[in-house]
C-alpha cells in the first residue's frame, strides 16, 4: 500500500487560502489539514453553508481529502491563546469552543472530511483537576454524539502541556466518555508529541493505538522539546513511524504539520514530501 499524505493550512498561514491549498495540491500532496482560521475559512464568517459548499468543490477540483483542525490560537479570543477550551470554567466560554467545534464537524461532513481533530484545553491555574475532567468529559461526550449524527470521526488529540496530554490520558478520557453512553471517539495522534512526553515509542504507538486512530500529524521534534521541526532536524526515527503505519495499512491522510515555517512554505511544502518519500520503505522492508 502507499500513504496518502496531507499539509497542514497552518503551515502556510502566510499565503491565501486558495493559493494555500493549490500549492499543497501542485505538490503532490493527497489532501489538506484544514486549520480553521479568521484567515484561512473562518467559520464565524456569514454564508458558512454556501462557503463549505464551494470548498467541498474546489477540494474534489484539486483532488484534495480533507481533515479539519481546531487548534487557531486567537479565533475565539483576540487577548487570550486558544480560549475558551472544553475545560473553561466559564459555561458560556465552554458553550462557545462547542460550537465552534460543532461547525467544524459540520464542514467536516460537507467536504466528506476524514476527521475532526480537537484538544482538551490548558486547565486555569488552581483549577481542581477532577472538576476540568468532569467538564472535559461531558463535552466530548456531547460532541462526540453530534458528530456521530453527522457521520464525522471525533478525534481528540493529545498535546503537551493540556488536559488530555498523553495517550494515557486520551485512554481514560475514551472510557469516561463510553460509560456516558456517548458515541465512541478516535484518537488524533500527533507522533512528534511522543517525543516531548516520552510516554511511547513513536511506531509502537502507531501500532498499540491502530484501531482507534482517527487522523495523524508528523512532523520531526527533539527529546522533550515541544517544537515542530522540518523532516532530518530532530530525534524522531521517522522511517520506523512510516514503517509502521504501512504495516497497519493505515489509510487516512497523514498530515505534516509545520506551524513555525509558514515563512518558508513555497519551499518547505514541496521539500516536506520529497522527504517523506525519500524515507518510504521498500516493499521489500514491509514484508520482511
Amino acid at each position: 500500500m502507499s500513504l496518502r499524505f496531507a499539509y497542514n493550512t497552518n503551515g502556510v498561514s502566510n499565503h491565501r487560502f486558495e493559493d494555500a491549498l493549490r500549492l499543497i495540491a501542485d505538490s503532490g500532496y493527497d489532501g489538506v489539514a484544514l486549520t480553521l482560521d479568521h484567515h484561512h475559512f473562518d467559520p464565524f464568517a456569514p454564508d458558512l453553508e454556501r462557503r463549505t459548499g464551494a470548498l467541498a468543490g474546489l477540494l474534489d477540483r484539486l483532488g484534495l481529502g480533507v481533515v479539519v483542525e481546531t487548534g487557531a490560537r486567537f479565533l475565539l479570543d483576540p487577548r487570550a491563546k486558544h480560549e475558551p477550551t472544553l475545560v473553561t470554567p466559564d459555561v458560556a466560554g465552554r458553550e462557545r469552543r462547542l460550537d465552534f467545534l460543532r461547525r467544524a464537524v459540520d464542514i467536516c461532513a460537507t467536504c466528506r472530511g476524514d476527521a475532526v481533530s480537537f484538544w482538551g484545553g490548558v486547565p486555569q491555574p488552581g483549577l481542581d483537576p477532577e472538576r476540568s475532567w468532569h467538564w472535559l468529559v461531558e463535552g466530548v461526550a456531547r460532541l462526540s454524539d453530534y458528530a456521530a449524527s453527522r457521520g464525522v470521526v471525533a478525534a481528540v488529540e493529545p498535546e503537551p502541556g493540556m488536559r488530555v496530554e498523553t495517550v494515557d490520558d486520551w485512554l481514560r478520557l475514551q472510557h469516561d466518555v463510553r460509560q456516558r453512553g456517548a458515541a465512541p471517539i478516535q484518537l488524533a495522534l500527533d507522533v512528534g508529541h511522543l517525543m516531548v512526553t516520552q510516554e511511547r515509542i513513536p511506531a509502537d504507538a502507531v501500532r498499540e493505538f491502530a484501531p482507534v486512530l482517527g487522523t495523524l500529524a508528523l512532523e520531526d521534534m527533539k527529546r522533550g522539546v515541544h517544537e515542530h521541526l522540518p523532516f532530518g532536524e530532530g530525534e524522531l526515527d521517522l522511517p520506523s513511524v512510516l514503517r509502521a503505519l504501512m504495516d497497519i495499512d493505515y489509510g487516512r491522510l497523514v498530515c505534516v504539520e509545520l506551524s513555525r515555517d509558514a515563512h518558508r512554505a513555497h519551499a518547505m511544502v514541496p521539500q516536506a514530501l520529497a522527504w517523506l518519500r525519500a524515507h518510504l520503505p521498500s516493499e521489500l522492508e514491509i514484508s520482511a
